[in-house]
């Protein structure tokens, strides 16, 4: 765990509070976050066009026809929420081992969906084509998922920590929607950038849909699930031993040693 040490003569300023990693919950943080990543990226192989029959907008060079997204739109968004909770109770340090992790797993899902698509198939198997299609990770895509990843998660959880070492343990709400907006952007912009061609999105128009489609919903979803987040965040401060003495040495405005 880690603190924000107090400049000399300012005994007041906050320092942000962490627990430690050797826990049993932080596992199961790892694990969901990484399902979430992995899941998410077979899911958003999949171009998806939302209220086509109803919303039309043609503003200069924009020309949208419903709302241009991925399969994964409803599920993306919590791997953020799961980054903000790993991130405030366990600190950066702890979130960044996360965020490898996951690269690692989506690395090795990469290369075991490749493998398996190239393994001769059986003359009964008729979904090889199926298959492919939906396992058959474009390299184009593989890109863009692994760079929007560890851009957005990386600028996520350290947005929400620095607010934290300057704040302490108030406006949380300010670190979760603050860290969201400039992860999530750079997260949708990245992966969009890269992406988009991949996905069959020719037009600028398109283009703008699905990238601020994709922030403004994500973002929305953050917002929506505050409260939830909020109450992980607290009972996990509760739950962790080592999240509360590092709250009390802070308070303290002793050194804190692990």
């Amino acid at each position: 765990m880690s603190t924000r040490p107090t400049e000399p003569g300012d005994a007041a300023a906050p320092r942000a509070a962490f627990a430690a990693i050797g826990s049993r919950y932080f596992p199961l943080l790892v694990a969901l976050f990484v399902g979430v990543m992995l899941i998410s990226n077979v899911t958003g192989t999949k171009g998806v066009v939302l209220f086509d029959d109803w919303l039309h907008l043609d503003v200069g060079p924009v020309h949208m026809q419903g709302l241009v997204t991925d399969g994964a739109f409803f599920l993306f968004p919590l791997a953020y929420v799961l980054g903000d909770v790993i991130s405030e109770v366990y600190g950066f340090r702890a979130m960044r081992r996360t965020i490898l992790a996951g690269f690692a797993v989506l690395i090795l899902a990469s290369l075991c969906f490749w493998l398996t698509i190239h393994l001769p198939a059986a003359d009964f198997y008729e979904g090889q084509e199926a298959f492919e299609t939906v396992a058959g990770v474009v390299p184009q895509f593989l890109l863009a998922g692994l760079a929007g990843y560890v851009v957005g998660e990386f600028l996520n959880s350290f947005v929400l920590v620095k607010m934290k070492e300057r704040a302490g343990e108030r406006h949380l709400w300010a670190r979760l929607l603050g860290s969201t907006v400039v992860g999530e952007f750079a997260d949708t912009l990245v992966f969009c950038s890269i992406a988009a061609t991949a996905l069959g999105i020719s037009t600028w128009g398109d283009f703008v849909n699905y990238t601020i489609v994709g922030f403004v919903w994500k973002t929305l979803v953050e917002i929506v699930i505050m409260p939830v987040t909020y109450f992980v965040v607290g009972w996990l401060k509760r739950a962790e031993p080592t999240y509360q003495e590092a709250l009390d040495a802070a308070t303290a405005g002793t050194p804190d040693v692990p």
